[in-house]
Parts: structure tokens; sequence; C-alpha cells
């Protein structure tokens, strides 16, 4: 028994209930997706301008995007097939580790390869100046996609997890942040959070006003990560149609679907979940001192995913981890881009326990106020990427009838761990 085993020997960890939570869902197959990219391509003429050998920038970002790369390459053989000479840039700021060849494997990881795609991937941070925005922010664009005829973006639309505005996470924030390099993305984040989206609306348009964008590829994920809608926008309606569609993302994200929880329990975290490792617009915690509704008092976070390459930007938002997770971690693969978007909190490391038991336990037994008569309020997730199955302690269990949309099971389920004090893998078909 270890130490931490002895301290925390009081704390029982309380039984559990399966619940299940309606949520909207995507019907688009990959193998319908060429025909819907195509004729949204043709519904809006947007290929008229281009001409036969231009050259055309496709920018492609870092995100763990569902059908990403059936989506480019669709993209990639349509202006080919329209006489365009296209080819690939990352489109994705600092991440990476601000390098060229992270940038590249990135890419690579998300089955976008020159191979498959057709066409050459041309990495670089090299950039060029486009000139200043009227509040006199320096304006950056990747210097191959500066050089093309044409500029084509393929990204998502999604809330942001640190900011909040007209434009978050979409076409104005692929043009600005992505677009621009380490070095854009620098200029974006040096007012902090609070001026984040003035900064991205004002580079991104004085980038619309000085290169020819062809369009930009819209993609909107149900809160599965399944593609729900597809739309090419052309470049005057970048603006209206990137904010719309950001509304329609936002409708389709849960929350923890309780007011107060005392401990939310996460078994993975990373940075193909959210760009904050898990999505603050689920948890309702954009900083360790920023906490809206759900108010959660605790998050324990047990896993990093393969997918984050070993990034934790983020994990300042948890308040305990494990050492399994720590393993994982990566400072120099984190650092740059805490140190791009200056953000303090991002990197910070929370308290550090050798299993999930013991981290479960720890996050109960410091908690600011005594158990509730009824017992701790614990939601037990996967992760916050479309969480429709996840486990609620009984306290919870009652409260839930007051949300249509929730149903619980009968059955009382009791957390069981290995020999390591992990969770015992006989668990994790408890989460959907």
């Amino acid at each position: 028994m270890s130490v931490y085993d002895t301290l925390l020997s009081s704390v029982q960890i309380p039984r559990f209930v399966k619940a299940h939570l309606e949520v909207p869902r995507g019907a688009i197959s990959r193998d319908g997706l060429f025909d819907i990219i195509k004729n949204r391509i043709e519904e809006r003429r947007l290929l008229e301008r281009l001409k036969p050998g231009d050259t055309v920038a496709v920018g492609v970002g870092s995100r763990d995007i569902n059908n990403y790369d059936c989506i480019v390459k669709s993209v990639v053989d349509i202006l080919k097939s329209a006489g365009g000479r296209p080819f690939i840039f990352p489109a994705m700021g600092s991440h990476g580790g601000s390098t060229a060849e992270g940038q590249r494997r990135i890419l690579e990881s998300r089955g976008i390869t020159e191979e498959f795609a057709g066409v050459p991937i041309r990495s670089s941070m090299e950039t060029v100046s486009l000139g200043v925005t009227a509040g006199g922010l320096p304006v950056y664009m990747d210097k191959n996609a500066a050089g093309a005829d044409w500029i084509v973006t393929v990204g998502r639309i999604r809330p942001h997890t640190d900011f909040h505005g007209r434009h978050e996470s979409g076409l104005y924030k692929m043009l600005a942040v992505g677009c621009g390099k380490q070095k854009g993305a620098a200029v974006c984040h040096s007012d902090g959070k609070a001026l984040m989206e003035r900064n991205i609306t004002e580079i991104a348009s004085e980038v619309l006003k000085k290169k020819r964008i062809l369009f930009g590829m819209a993609i909107v994920e149900d809160a599965f990560r399944q593609t729900y809608r597809i739309e090419a926008v052309p470049q005057d309606r970048y603006d209206e149609e990137d904010a719309r569609l950001l509304c329609e993302a936002k409708s389709l994200i849960p929350r923890v679907p309780f007011a107060k929880v005392d401990l939310l329990v996460l078994n993975e975290f990373g940075k193909d979940i959210s760009g904050a490792g898990m999505d603050p617009n689920v948890t309702g915690r954009f900083g360790p001192d920023s906490r809206l509704e759900p108010f959660i008092e605790r998050i324990a976070a047990l896993d990093l995913t393969e997918a984050s390459h070993h990034n934790f930007v983020g994990i300042g938002n948890a308040d305990v981890i494990t050492q399994r997770f720590m393993d994982k971690a990566d400072f120099l693969e984190t650092y740059p881009n805490g140190i791009t978007s200056r953000d303090l909190d991002g990197m910070r490391l929370p308290v550090v326990m050798p299993n999930d038991r013991n981290a479960v336990q720890l996050a109960l037994h410091t908690m600011p106020q005594k158990m509730p008569e009824k017992g701790w309020r614990i939601v037990w997730m996967k992760h916050t990427l479309g969480f429709n199955t996840f486990l609620i302690s009984e306290a919870l269990a009652g409260e839930s009838l007051k949300n249509p949309a929730l149903k619980t099971e009968d059955e009382r389920i009791d957390i069981l761990f290995d020999d390591q004090g992990n969770l015992d893998p006989s668990m994790y078909n408890m989460f959907g």
C-alpha cells in the first residue's frame, strides 16, 4: 500500500448508474462526400474564375476532423478536373512544434499524404507580409500560399475553447491564424483572449481584401465528430456564412446535463477531442478561475490520447491527472503552442497521482465542502466528445428525471480497478 493509498483510504467512491443523452446526429456518409462537395461548389459556380494552369494553395488544418482526408482529396480532385494545379499547405499556426516537419507529420497522421491526395504538400514556416490592418496589426501569410494564384481553405467551424464572438474556430480563424503560421498566430494572441476575436476579424478581413480566395470548404460536425454539414463558401460571403454556421455548430454541442457537479472524471483528454483537450463548451470551465454553468468543482483527467502527439495544452483546466498521463506528455510538443497563444493556464500542470483510483479519491478528498447528504454528485465520461452514454453517481440519478433528453438505467454499478489502481478494462464498455 502506497502513502497515497493510506492518506486517501477513507475516501469511498460511490456507485453509479448508466445514463444516455439524446443529441442530434449527422447523416453524411464518407461515400457520399465527393458528390456533396462537387454539388456545393457547382451550385455556387465557384470554379468559373479558375483558369487552366492556375495554382491553388489548399490550406489544411491540424484538427482531427472526421473524413478530413476524404474531404481534402475531394476538393483537390475537383480543382484538378477544372484545370487547376492544386497543392496542399499546412494552415496550422504554431502546431506541430512550430516546425515544417512537425506540421507535415500532423497531416500524415490524418491520412493526408502526397500519395493519397495526389498533389504536393509544401510545408514551411516562412511567411510574407500582407501589410497591416486598420488597427495596426501586421498580417502574415504562408509564403507558398501567398505565391499561388488562388487560396482554398478546408476546415471545421466550431465554438472556440478560449473566446466567444461572431467568428471563432472557422473560416476567419483559418485565414488569420492557420494561414499566418506561427507569426500570424502570435499576432492574433498578442492582446490576450479578450481581444482574440477582434484580432482574428481584422486580420482575416485584410487577407480577404489582399488575396484571391477561390472558396472556403466549411465543415460542421455533430457532437460525435460525424460530418453534419458541408458548405462551399465564396469569398464575398465569408463573414455572413462563417457566423451562421458557427451558430449551428454551437447548437449541436451538448453540455454536462447538470447545473452543479462535484466531480467530472474524464478517461481521456486530448487535442483530437478538443483544442483545449476537454471542451470548455461542455464542461463550463474556460480557465482555472473561469467557471460557468455547468459548475464543476473538480475535474480529473486520467489519460492523454495518442492522437494528441504528446501535446497536453489545456490541462491547466483540470485539477488532477495520473502518472500515466504525465508519462505521455512532452513539453516540446506543448510549450510552443502555449507560448504562441500566451496562455500560461493551458500549460500549467495539475496534481499528479499514481493511478486512476488515487486521482478520483484525491479530487473528492479536497472538495471545499463536505459530502452532501445524498452523496457526491459525480459525472464520469470517456471524454467531452460525443458523450451520449456515460455514468452518473447515485446522487444524480434522481435529478436526471428532470431532463427529458436524459435517460438512466436501473442497475447500480461499482467502479472496478485493476491491481495497479487503474480503471479495470471491463469498465470501458460503460462509456459511449
